[in-house]
């Protein structure tokens, strides 16, 4: 894909992912994650042709322009949109694939010192919401959503939704392609399923134990009343 585009593949996630989004020169100059998308691109250019510090400094000048940080090392598909932007923080090693979503706050860090490898992999249609946390070298497999809030400690499946601290998958789709979305203001709680599968279960116990315990207490006066009748004979 030439640079002219992915430039306009950039420019229509915009539309496609934000219902705000009313005309071309509004996008184009009112958008920071667009922004610091692109003077990523000019960094990456660099930093993959020996210019490091060169790369290094148009990225500063983009964190200082977008609120948005993103290594100069990190590699970035096309239709990728970053939305709001302001605290997103992608790390050297990082990788993301075509058309994946970040909102506002999300970061993909490192969890160790070591050269090499040490940041999250988002494959394609990726969405993470806003202020979720993915540390370390795992990937988030192709269609996968990440919730709000949530810290991703480890690889996710593709087409699933993970929520939570630390993430747990509460819910799979059928193919690379979820038929689902994620709306992010009624994520799922798989904490909070359990706990209500458990008080649920306990009720039923609950209700079990008096149902026997009634029975005995009927089988223990019946007893009763035979012997007395017993005696009376």
């Amino acid at each position: 894909m030439n640079a002219f585009s992915r430039f306009r593949k950039d420019v229509r996630a915009v539309f496609d992912r934000d219902p705000a989004a009313r005309n071309l020169l509004e996008v184009l100059c009112c958008y920071p994650g667009l922004h610091a998308l692109w003077l990523h691109r000019l960094a990456n250019l660099f930093w993959r042709n020996g210019l490091k510090l060169l790369g290094r400094l148009v990225s500063h000048v983009s964190r200082f322009l977008t609120g948005v940080e993103i290594h100069p090392g990190a590699e970035i598909g096309s239709g990728v949109f970053i939305d709001h932007g302001s605290g997103v923080v992608i790390g050297e090693t990082a990788e993301i694939g075509d058309d994946v979503l970040l909102y506002q706050g999300v970061v993909l860090g490192g969890t160790s010192k070591e050269p090499g490898k040490r940041h999250p992999t988002l494959e394609n249609n990726v969405e993470v919401g806003a202020g979720g946390i993915l540390l370390g070298p795992i990937t988030i497999g192709e269609g996968a959503r990440i919730g709000a809030g949530s810290v991703v400690t480890k690889s996710i499946p593709p087409a699933t939704t993970a929520v939570g601290v630390p993430a747990q998958v509460s819910k799979e789709g059928s193919s690379s392609k979820p038929d689902f979305d994620l709306d992010h203001a009624d994520i799922p709680d798989p904490l909070g399923d359990a706990f209500d599968h458990m008080l649920k279960r306990q009720l039923e116990l609950e209700a079990t134990v008096e149902e026997l315990e009634n029975r005995l207490e009927e089988r223990t006066e019946a007893e009763e009343s035979l012997d007395r009748s017993s005696v009376g004979v």
